[in-house]
């Protein structure tokens, strides 16, 4: 299966610079110090991050070196009388040609960080005329600051203007200490990020400046020091290295994905199964019946033959699914052979066994009268062709503390009309069977989800200007980051439905109850997976787990509640409930038409509402069911306010206890919990992207 594709950083050595990202190299450059010489570290955390990072060492810029960066570090060359500096090196000045190449590889969609440092000038090498270029001047000086320094008065506290709306490269970054900086001169190109304190002798001198120029992004920073072995730990230097990368990397994350080649999907077979399979559902009933009055059965069998023969057709593509294909066409005689009623597949369903082969990249051809969620409700025929991602990591994780052998992660390679919509699951209950279905597997497709997510909470948050840290921006234009964090999410949240500290009645779906208990039970599937997920980033698994938090969080928070109908909304319900709990407690602000979210505290603020539903199921073992419902109305409506004239508001709900409580459900208002002001203005706004009608495959 394809992988994201890394963001390609190179880290120029060819210019005599003073620092080196091989750690060998910096132990023979500073044999007692090689950390103050060494970018090592700062390479190692890209590295965790998913990045591929090398070190160009020899040979000029021109168009073909640069073809093979995405991102290009250029740090303080130096002429070596003033530094100990990589052996070897040309000269620290670029040539007029490189100068040229660079700038136009920026403008095309480069990213370029310039680390300059103080007495600029005296080094010899001309990155000033480069960062000119770009509206960002890099000047010959030493700030001092007597008042707010950390251990040396040249080692100053700078002061941070944060970008608290749109894409903000300072998120997460409080404390940021320069070691003997110079200063920069800007024009109105360029966004300045941190500045000299009012007690220092160049009072509010830009220190670093981020710019775009055409297609590409530019950082520069008036010191080198601060992201080097002997400093990138201290304050905040490493969010901020890893924010400044991932800003001007951005181009790179918006790079379309490459699927591989499907054989099946271009098998004369698959086209011929497609266009019958469309043919015969065009016929059927909703319960998937075919009236004989209207199409004569002949016409039928002749269609129910040539799909049968397709699908054997298709069989050497699928040798794992030998026992499921034979069943679809035994499946489908019968039904001929009945009179065309109610397909029932049990057969086929009982052999369709995902769930047995999960291995990266394997293909599944899939036949059933089904309904399709999110989609049409008719149980008739529709075809797809689907791959599995199973990567190392997924498989390690289920393989341990998420132990779920029912999930099965998929992505669409092709598929009947009927699945032109916003349908993202394939789950057993939706195919067409005589009795309960088998329920071996639950298949999701993380593409769909990943493209829902990524086009209707990229629509938000430009609504919103919502203070975006970088690498949740890269998240959002990057189809495989946003695939792998769905596959996390939806791994902890399937299994989650079976653990905990349950009720006797759980809350699931198939179970008449008021709404908003479906409601609470996938938020507490969704609070656990964004808790599990934190965790897993704070014992270092990598970058997936933060992307799956900024995935719950923002589809809870910008797609649930303003998509679907409202009539018994409960997934929307729920993701009102986290906004107004977050916005109740501080960790998300709306003021002046911005929603500014409190990178610092919203973990902790998603995890306080898990403890109160969790609490809430704790307690629920010990409560009649009517009281059970009660406490979770009112713990809901302590936050979002019920609809006028709600019978299950508290000051007037009067529903004694009964050994059936199910006639109570009758007394919910279809919509008992209708939207805010805010959410009302963002369903309207946010309509032409969530009505969107998908184009077909």
């Amino acid at each position: 299966m394809p992988s994201a594709p890394s963001v390609r950083v190179t880290f120029d050595e060819s210019h005599s610079q003073a620092w080196t990202i091989r750690r060998e190299l910096a132990a023979e450059m500073q044999p007692t110090r090689p950390g103050d010489v060494s970018y090592a570290d700062a390479a190692g955390r890209l590295r965790a991050r998913g990045f591929a990072v090398s070190a160009h060492t020899e040979g000029r810029f021109d168009a073909d070196v640069l073809a093979g960066a995405d991102v290009l570090v250029i740090a303080h060359p130096s002429e070596p009388r003033w530094e100990r500096t990589v052996p070897g090196g040309a000269s620290p000045c670029l040539t007029a040609d490189e100068l040229d190449a660079v700038e136009a590889w920026v403008r095309a969609g480069g990213g370029l960080i310039v680390l300059g440092e103080t007495e600029q000038e005296k080094y010899g090498n001309n990155l000033d005329a480069l960062t000119q270029r770009f509206g960002i001047g890099i000047e010959t000086a030493t700030v001092a600051d007597y008042e707010q320094h950390h251990d040396s008065p040249h080692w100053i506290r700078a002061e941070l203007r944060a970008e608290r709306s749109g894409v903000d490269p300072l998120a997460r970054v409080e404390e940021v200490c320069f070691y003997r900086a110079g200063t920069l001169a800007v024009d109105d190109r360029a966004t300045v990020l941190a500045v000299a304190s009012p007690t220092s002798t160049d009072p509010g001198a830009p220190l670093l400046a981020v710019t775009r120029a055409g297609a590409g992004r530019v950082v520069v920073a008036a010191d080198s020091d601060l992201f080097s072995d002997d400093c990138l730990a201290d304050f905040d230097h490493a969010a901020l290295w890893e924010n400044l990368v991932t800003w001007v990397g951005q181009a790179a994350f918006a790079m379309p994905l490459v699927e591989p080649v499907s054989a099946a999907a271009s098998d004369a077979h698959w086209h011929r199964l497609k266009a019958e399979t469309d043919t015969l559902r065009l016929r059927q009933r909703p319960d998937g019946s075919v009236d004989l009055a209207v199409h004569p059965p002949d016409e039928l069998d002749a269609h129910v033959a040539a799909i049968c023969a397709a699908v054997e057709g298709l069989a050497p593509h699928f040798g794992h699914q030998a026992e499921y294909l034979a069943a679809v066409r035994a499946d489908l005689a019968a039904w001929a052979g009945r009179g065309f009623g109610v397909p029932d597949f049990t057969g086929g369903l009982d052999a369709f066994r995902p769930d047995l082969r999960r291995e990266d990249g394997i293909e599944h051809l899939v036949v059933f009268p089904m309904s399709k969620q999110n989609g049409s409700r008719d149980r008739v025929f529709e075809a797809l062709l689907v791959r599995v991602p199973w990567p190392e990591w997924l498989a390690g994780l289920e393989a341990g503390d998420y132990d779920n052998a029912k999930f099965v992660p998929v992505t669409l390679t092709d598929h009947t009309a009927g699945y032109d919509s916003e349908c993202a699951v394939l789950f057993p209950e939706t195919v067409s069977v005589a009795g309960p279905p088998a329920n071996h597997f639950g298949a999701i497709f993380c593409d769909r989800e990943a493209e829902r997510f990524r086009r209707t909470v990229s629509a938000a948050a430009e609504t919103l200007r919502v203070n975006l840290p970088p690498d949740a921006a890269a998240l959002l234009v990057s189809e495989p980051l946003s695939r792998d964090a769905y596959e996390l999410w939806d791994l902890v949240h399937d299994r989650t439905h079976s653990h905990g500290d349950l009720p006797f009645d759980p809350f699931m779906i198939r179970q008449r109850a008021p709404y908003w208990m479906y409601a609470l039970e996938e938020l507490r599937c969704d609070l656990t997976a964004f808790a599990e997920a934190a965790r897993l980033e704070a014992s270092g698994f990598g970058p997936v787990a933060r992307h799956a938090q900024y995935a719950i969080l923002f589809d809870r928070l910008f797609r649930f509640p303003v998509t679907g109908e409202r009539v018994r909304n409960y997934d929307g319900l729920g993701g009102q409930l986290l906004f107004a709990f977050l916005h109740r407690t501080e960790r998300i602000h709306w003021t002046d038409n911005r929603l500014t979210i409190d990178w610092a505290q919203v973990t902790d603020g998603v995890l306080e509402l898990r403890g109160l539903v969790e609490e809430l199921y704790r307690a629920g073992i010990d409560r009649t069911k009517v009281a059970h419902w009660s406490a979770a109305h009112d713990l809901v409506a302590a936050y979002v306010s019920p609809a006028a004239g709600s019978r299950w508001a508290a000051p007037v709900r009067a529903f004694p206890d009964a050994e059936d409580p199910r006639a109570y459900v009758d007394e919910v208002l279809s919509d008992e919990f209708p939207l805010s002001i805010f959410y009302s203005s963002l369903r309207k706004n946010l309509a032409p992207v969530i009505e969107r009608t998908p184009t077909p495959a």
